[in-house]
């Protein structure tokens, strides 16, 4: 027998690379409470949903957002209302904060995607900024002060979410779930057409689909699983403020999805992980962390144009094929 046949292709190499990074992130995942701290873990898991949504719209449509956090802290507010005020579940919450978030994907996509490059951005932008002015005034966001001391309560009337340790593996499946659900749309039919919009849409058009359609349903489900990480911050803190909704909030998550890498689906993971922990790690010290980010973010687009991830995915792929 040729020694070569029981070799296994580049292609089923790369895949079990893929499958036991994927095993051993989970199970890592599933440890990382009894080392670190849990709340700090929720917090990385929360804007890493809410980069991987944004990541759907720019790095598999092609589309830029600078509205992003319309989603992220409409459905924050959303939730916090429901489950302070109207006395509902957690999880029910957080749902309805997901299907509040796609209300409004619905709004503002039907507005934007008419519009391509720095038209659509800015479109996204004043579109954001309008919901932010609406969330000061309106009285249930309560302006300045947010919604405050959310309960967590019991998930389906069941497990108290209380302890850290049940609300952080509650966040850790709402992730995963989210995760997942981003990996199939991408390995879809449907993720196909999207990246074909973003290679050539003149050329889908030519082939007879509807483009705005799938723009606009990629937009309303990148806004809903941003919703999802909202809704899931807001359970996790006890608390929904105007900074969840304001321009800054997107330029971070902008930030995350560059840093770790454009249509790559876990560079916006790795992205969230590194800024959260500089935000966290460097809030006592005297050095801003504005200006570290900074730097090293300038790093990465001088280094690493693909991003972290997607440098090292580049990288695996040489090796796989070599």
């Amino acid at each position: 027998m040729n020694a070569d046949a029981g070799r296994l292709s580049p292609a089923s190499r790369l895949r079990r690379s893929t499958l036991a990074f994927a095993a051993v992130s989970i199970v890592a995942l599933l440890v990382a409470p009894f080392f670190l701290y849990p709340v700090f873990l929720m917090s990385v898991l929360c804007f890493a949903l809410f980069a991987c949504a944004f990541n759907l719209l720019i790095g598999y449509v092609g589309l830029l957002s600078f509205g992003h956090a319309t989603f992220f802290g409409g459905a924050a507010y959303i939730t916090a209302h429901a489950v302070k005020v109207w006395g509902w579940e957690p999880l029910s919450g957080i749902l309805l904060g997901a299907v509040g978030a796609g209300v409004l994907g619905v709004i503002v996509g039907a507005l934007a995607i008419r519009r391509q490059g720095i038209y659509f951005a800015m479109i996204t932008l004043a579109l954001g900024q309008m919901f932010a002015f609406i969330c000061l005034q309106v009285p249930f966001t309560h302006g300045e002060d947010g919604i405050q001391g959310v309960p967590r309560g019991h998930l389906l009337g069941l497990i108290d979410l209380s302890g850290p340790l049940a609300m952080y593996y509650v966040t850790l499946a709402i992730f995963l779930i989210g995760f997942f659900a981003i990996w199939r749309i991408v390995h879809s039919p449907f993720g196909n057409i999207l990246k074909a919009i973003r290679e050539n849409e003149r050329r889908a058009i030519s082939l007879g689909y509807r483009v705005d359609r799938y723009k606009l349903g990629a937009f309303v489900m990148s806004a809903s699983l941003a919703g999802l990480a909202g809704g899931t911050k807001a359970i996790v803190f006890q608390f929904a403020t105007l900074t969840d909704v304001q321009w800054q909030m997107s330029g971070e998550v902008i930030l995350m999805t560059l840093l770790g890498g454009i249509g790559t689906l876990v560079g916006p993971v790795v992205g969230a992980g590194l800024v959260i922990a500089l935000q966290n790690y460097l809030a006592a010290s005297d050095f801003p962390v504005t200006v570290l980010i900074g730097i090293i973010f300038v790093i990465c687009v001088l280094l690493f144009r693909r991003g972290i991830a997607g440098e090292a995915m580049a990288f695996l792929r040489r090796r796989a094929a070599g």
